[in-house]
């Protein structure tokens, strides 16, 4: 299904916009996103580059995605974060992608690039980065927003890699919620990409969507994209009144 996107309700700058859409349409407007972000990628370079977030939002999504028709050799998937567990760990974001969407499809396994998140953090963060050497631009980087604002694994109070000099994946030892040892992409990876969309839904949002506004310096906010960075929030998200 193909539906018209949302234009911007308001913005802090025209690199963050801000769409807000009804609870009950937000689903099936992440698709579309995706799907239309896929259709451009295909007609510029004949290839989608993918990176998926973990978490409850992006798994309705996913589940959703399962039942789409597409030629899925022609999708790279990518994660923006791993939990140090297990492979088969229900708790990993791979397993979750593989059980939603990717086990339910027709995609060679090796376009699917797992974090070997179960090596430790320096080992698969170091792993990681080496099969992203080469790789250009992702074409979209799905990222959900918790509610201390922390976007992939990268937390309030760590060194989130911002910096030109920093790896595209790094290791994190102290994650405030377990498990604590993670692998992320750095701030800096998530960044080159040619569209981030952050998937947000529901009233446990609000208070971090309010601290971005009011410009806050939380982790989701340190990404900064050349095209800018769109947030597709419900309206159970959206905090009272409009971004400044």
């Amino acid at each position: 299904m193909r539906i018209s996107l949302p234009d911007p309700i308001s913005t802090h700058s025209s690199r963050l916009r801000w769409h807000v859409v009804d609870a009950s349409n937000w689903l099936a407007t992440a698709v579309s996103w995706v799907n239309q972000a896929a259709a451009s990628a295909l007609a510029a370079r004949g290839i989608f580059h993918l990176v998926l977030a973990g978490g409850g939002t992006p798994d309705k999504l996913y589940r959703a995605l399962a039942e789409q028709h597409h030629d899925w050799s022609r999708w790279q998937i990518w994660f923006g974060d791993e939990r140090c567990l297990p492979q088969d760990d229900p708790q990993r974001n791979s397993r979750m992608a593989s059980a939603a969407w990717l086990d339910r499809i027709n995609i060679p396994a090796a376009n699917i690039h797992i974090i070997p998140a179960e090596s430790g953090p320096e080992i698969a963060a170091k792993l990681y980065a080496e099969q992203l050497q080469g790789q250009g631009a992702f074409d979209l980087v799905l990222l959900g927003l918790g509610q201390d604002g922390h976007t992939a694994s990268l937390f309030p109070g760590n060194n989130i890699g911002s910096a030109a000099d920093f790896p595209d994946a790094l290791p994190v030892f102290d994650a405030p919620k377990p498990p604590p040892e993670r692998v992320t992409l750095s701030a800096r990876r998530l960044s080159h990409t040619r569209c981030v969309l952050f998937l947000i839904r529901g009233a446990d949002k609000r208070e971090a969507l309010n601290a971005w506004r009011q410009g806050a310096k939380i982790p989701a906010a340190a990404l900064h994209p050349d095209a800018g960075v769109d947030l597709l929030i419900d309206t159970d998200a959206c905090p009272p009144g409009e971004p400044e």
